[in-house]
């Protein structure tokens, strides 16, 4: 079975078990006492996503989603918050995405597996993979996404109907 979640916070703390060893991703792990490589750049360009005035509703035809998005030559990445109980409709996109969980638990489901991650989960989601992401009732939801620009941030909705977010039972929009 593929695997399409990761926990990267066990990853990233005091580089998990002792050196040598790899990670659920291939990566090589430090040990505790091994100091980490630091390099100095030449050039940074530092932008904070949180600080972005424009605050743009990312798939209104399926998705509760909105966050600012910078796109650049080859990568686009966004900060997205869902409000709890609400989320995006299963649906596509030609392009690969990878979440990392910031805040909050997600109900998210990748072509056959469903689950719930909560913060320092990264999530894979192969092009074409149908997949959902919804917050879960107890809280809202913060997260980190990266997509190539071989197609935009928003995706297709599978069912194509462009009815708007998912929302769990409880959490519907008043009328």
């Amino acid at each position: 079975m593929t695997q399409y979640f990761y926990n990267l916070a066990y990853q990233l703390a005091d580089g998990g078990p002792a050196s040598g060893s790899k990670s659920s991703l291939g990566c090589e792990k430090r040990s505790k006492t091994e100091k980490p490589v630091s390099k100095e750049f030449k050039w940074l360009h530092a932008t904070y996503l949180e600080d972005q005035e424009k605050k743009d509703y990312i798939g209104p035809d399926y998705s509760s989603a909105h966050g600012s998005v910078i796109k650049g030559e080859r990568v686009q990445v966004a900060m997205v918050h869902k409000v709890k109980g609400t989320g995006s409709r299963l649906h596509t996109h030609p392009n690969k995405q990878f979440i990392y969980v910031l805040k909050g638990k997600i109900k998210a489901k990748v072509q056959d597996q469903e689950k719930i991650v909560s913060p320092g989960t990264v999530i894979h989601i192969p092009a074409n993979a149908p997949h959902y992401m919804v917050a879960t009732p107890e809280e809202d939801v913060q997260y980190f996404v990266s997509k190539d620009t071989s197609w935009g941030i928003a995706g297709i909705p599978v069912d194509g109907n462009k009815t708007g977010a998912h929302y769990e039972p409880g959490f519907e929009p008043k009328k």
